[in-house]
């Protein structure tokens, strides 16, 4: 088994194709423990939510498996786990918009690691550097005009947006502006799950679901019966139509969060074999980055982008994987990361999580020594006014029970 030091992680940035691992994960209950994926909109009208199933082949057969964490959800861990790394001291470059002078309930700050769509988020560019808007500041301009074939400043200001991927979609030529593919690749997926075949009546399409169960209800300890009668208007709900205010409309006790809710059964929750978090970092996919400066600096910046992909694997797996409610997993046993070389041959590689501080903070230093200007002291914006205000009146709205999301679905799944 290899060491994984500096001079290897360089060297395999510049010769190998990737860093991968297949990490055996069970319920933190124990094997066989129902679980609950993510659930997703149902197809058609009024359709319950689903969790998402397919079949993949696995060795010599095809094996039904469920999406338990996406690559999207995955790569939104793994820069939390890299955000409470920074609270324990590691530096690692990014922007911050700081809010507490804006004094906005349960808000005080948002990051390029915790911002949807990091460093080219609306919530960055709807702030300032200083008095200039953001996008408008020098900084905010070597980030517009970032490419592949020069990704310093992202390398400098946001790694991570190199690292999980990133797309400048209000940029320049109608959304065509920097646009950055991901070179790490994290998913979790629940292998050889028990399914049941559902055929719809009206079309005959036949559909997939868990044959496992969740079930729901709820007595109201205050005995409020469905059969009183209920109005809704713009002073809130009262029982009489003309407390209720202007175009009261009459409601079950339920929708104002009151009385009995039925016991329901829904498929939802799923039992498997194992499950399997897969771990891909692509040096091919770091190769394609350049950083205007010839091989020596494209090798420590590639270097350096791996190691932080490793350091937010690492602090993943000691963190834990508590995905949601009723999905809280622990490895089994712990597999070997593999150097895969260019001919599909691999080494195993060991790395534990000291071992992986001490690679970022040499890939760290050594960047630097490049000539990159890196610093783990957040690049600070400040909201503009127009952006306080947005968040303060929907706050307002919504302390108020108003101002829905779009389609105004109360659905959580949705």
């Amino acid at each position: 088994m290899i060491p994984l030091a500096l001079n290897t992680l360089v060297a395999s940035t510049i010769e190998d194709a990737a860093l991968r691992r297949r990490q055996a994960l069970q319920p933190v209950g124990g094997k066989g423990d129902k679980i609950f994926p993510p659930t997703y909109p149902g197809e058609g009208r009024n359709a319950p939510p689903r969790h998402v199933y397919e079949k993949r082949r696995l060795e010599t057969q095809d094996t039904w498996c469920v999406l338990v964490d996406s690559v999207q959800s995955q790569a939104n861990r793994l820069e939390e786990c890299l955000l409470q790394a920074m609270a324990d001291g590691i530096p690692i470059p990014h922007v911050a918009v700081d809010f507490s002078d804006a004094r906005l309930e349960g808000i005080s700050s948002i990051t390029s690691l915790d911002a949807p769509h990091r460093v080219y988020d609306a919530i960055l560019r709807d702030s300032l550097l200083g008095k200039e808007p953001f996008m408008e500041s020098e900084v905010g301009r070597r980030l517009a005009k970032a490419k592949a074939e020069d990704a310093s400043a992202l390398l400098e200001i946001s790694p991570t947006a190199l690292l999980f991927g990133a797309w400048h979609s209000t940029g320049e030529g109608g959304g065509i502006g920097a646009k950055f593919a991901r070179c790490l690749i994290s998913e979790i997926t629940g292998i050889d799950v028990p399914v049941e075949e559902v055929t719809d009546r009206r079309t005959g399409e036949i559909d997939f679901r868990t044959t496992g169960r969740r079930t729901g209800s709820r007595m109201d300890p205050l005995g409020i019966l469905r059969k009183v009668e209920v109005f809704k208007g713009e002073y809130g709900w009262s029982t009489s139509d003309a407390a209720a205010g202007k175009k009261a409309k009459k409601v079950r006790p339920s929708e104002i969060n009151h009385g009995n809710i039925a016991p329901s059964v829904q498929p939802l929750g799923v039992t498997c074999d194992h499950l399997e978090h897969s771990f891909v970092l692509s040096f091919a996919a770091l190769r394609r980055l350049r950083f205007g400066g010839g091989e020596e600096r494209d090798s420590a910046a590639r270097a350096f982008l791996a190691a932080l992909g490793l350091l937010a694997l690492a602090e993943q797996d000691a963190r834990g994987y508590a995905l949601r409610s009723r999905c809280d997993l622990v490895c089994d046993g712990r597999a070997a990361l593999e150097l895969v070389h260019p001919d599909g041959t691999t080494d195993a590689v060991s790395i534990d999580r000291a071992g992986a501080h001490k690679l970022y903070m040499d890939a760290f230093e050594a960047a630097r020594a490049a000539g990159f200007q890196l610093s783990g002291t957040p690049l600070a914006l400040t909201p503009q006014d127009k952006l306080v205000e947005i968040v303060r009146k929907s706050q307002d709205l919504a302390l108020h029970g108003a101002g829905g999301e779009d389609g105004d679905s109360d659905d959580p799944s949705s």
